[in-house]
C-alpha cells in the first residue's frame, strides 16, 4: 500500500456556475426555466403590464436608417437571404433597379421583386405610422405600469419599423429576438432594457401570446403564418382568459395569400370563426380597431372592477409590477 497521498482537490464547480452542465441534455430544464424567470424578472422590473404585438415579414431590411423622413417614394429595400439574417439574398434574387427595370425579359424574377419591394416599402411605413401614433395614444395612459408596448421579434422588416415607430414616439418597445444558427442581431430601436434572445421558440410564443392585449399581423411568410394562426387557435378554443383584438393588416395580400373562406366553405373552421379577427389597410384605421378593442375588451372593465360598490372600500392596488400574465382555461 502506497504512503503517497492523492494531490489537493480544487473545489468543485457550483451546479449553476457549470457550463458543461447547464449546456448539457441534463441542463434543458434549468434552460426552459431560465427564458421564464428572467424575462418576467425584466418585465416586473421595467413595469410592463402587457403588450401589443406585430408580426410581419423579417426577410427585409430598410435601407434608409440615417433618415427618419424618408418617404415611401423613396424607400431602398434589400431583401435578406435568410428571415432574420443580416446576409443580403443574391444579387440575381434583389429587386431590379435602374437599367434592370428597362429590361424585364431578363430580369423577370428581379422586376417582380421590385413590385414587391414597393408594396412591402408601403408596409414597412404603416407599420412605423401604426406603432408610432398608437404608442402615443398608449403612454397617455393613466397608471403605475405600462400598457399595451409594441412588442416585435426583434429583427429586421417589419419588426423593425414596429420598434421604430414605437421609439420614435418617445415609447417602451420590447424585442423577442430568437438564436439561430446563423449571423443575426437585434434591430437597434428596441429599448435596450426590453432586449431578449430566446433559445427555445415555444418561451418565445409563450411570451408573445400570455402578455399580448393585441396582435397586428402584416405581411409575412412562414414564422408570420405560424405566429398569427397560433394566436388565433388560442383565441378560437377560449384557451386564453384573455380577449385579444387581431388585426390582419393589408387585406389585399392576406386574401390572396389565405383563402380562409374555403375553410368555411370544407366545414374546417366555423363561419364565426372569420369574426375573431378583422382587416384594416391604413394606420389609422388599424388604430381605430385597436383602440376599440382594447378599451371595450380590457380598459372599460377594469375601470368597473376598480370601482368600489356603495360603501364598500376601494380594491387595494396591486403592491408589485408585475406583468399581467393570462390565464389559462
Amino acid at each position: 500500500m502506497s504512503d503517497r497521498l492523492p494531490p489537493p482537490l480544487e473545489s468543485a464547480s457550483l451546479a449553476y456556475e457549470n457550463p458543461g452542465f447547464l449546456n448539457s441534455p441534463d441542463g434543458r430544464l434549468i434552460r426552459i426555466m431560465s427564458e421564464y424567470a428572467e424575462p418576467l424578472a425584466r418585465f416586473r422590473r421595467e413595469r410592463i403590464r402587457d403588450t401589443v404585438v406585430f408580426f410581419g415579414s423579417a426577410r427585409f431590411r430598410a435601407l434608409d436608417v440615417a433618415n427618419r423622413e424618408l418617404s415611401v417614394a423613396h424607400h431602398d429595400l434589400e431583401l435578406l437571404a435568410r428571415p432574420y439574417g443580416s446576409e443580403p439574398a443574391p444579387h440575381h434574387e434583389q429587386p431590379a433597379k435602374g437599367a434592370e427595370l428597362d429590361d424585364c425579359a431578363a430580369n423577370e424574377l428581379k422586376c417582380r421583386r421590385a413590385e414587391a419591394a414597393v408594396e412591402m416599402a408601403r408596409y414597412y411605413e404603416d407599420a412605423r405610422r401604426l406603432a408610432y401614433i398608437f404608442t402615443q395614444w398608449s403612454m397617455t395612459l393613466k397608471g403605475r405600469q405600462r400598457r399595451f408596448v409594441v412588442t416585435s421579434g426583434g429583427g429586421p422588416g417589419i419588426m423593425e419599423a414596429a420598434n421604430r415607430g414605437a421609439y420614435e414616439a418617445g415609447g417602451q418597445t420590447v424585442g423577442l429576438n430568437i438564436k439561430l444558427p446563423f449571423e443575426q442581431e437585434p434591430n437597434r430601436y428596441i429599448t435596450p432594457a426590453l432586449n431578449f434572445e430566446f433559445h427555445y421558440f415555444f418561451m418565445r410564443k409563450y411570451w408573445f401570446a400570455y402578455l399580448a392585449k393585441g396582435l397586428v399581423v402584416f405581411p409575412g411568410g412562414y414564422g408570420t403564418l405560424d405566429e398569427a394562426f397560433e394566436i388565433l387557435t388560442l383565441t378560437q378554443t377560449e384557451k386564453l382568459a384573455k380577449k385579444i383584438t387581431v388585426i390582419f393588416y393589408g387585406s389585399s395580400f392576406w386574401k390572396e395569400v389565405v383563402n380562409l373562406n374555403t375553410l368555411v366553405d370544407k366545414g374546417a373552421i366555423s363561419p364565426s370563426d372569420l369574426e375573431l379577427f378583422q382587416y384594416a389597410d391604413t394606420p389609422e384605421e388599424a388604430f381605430s380597431l385597436l383602440k376599440a378593442g382594447l378599451i371595450t375588451n380590457h380598459l372599460e372593465p377594469e375601470s368597473r372592477h376598480a370601482q368600489p360598490a356603495d360603501g364598500a372600500p376601494a380594491p387595494e392596488p396591486p403592491s408589485d409590477f408585475a406583468p399581467d400574465i393570462a390565464k389559462t382555461r
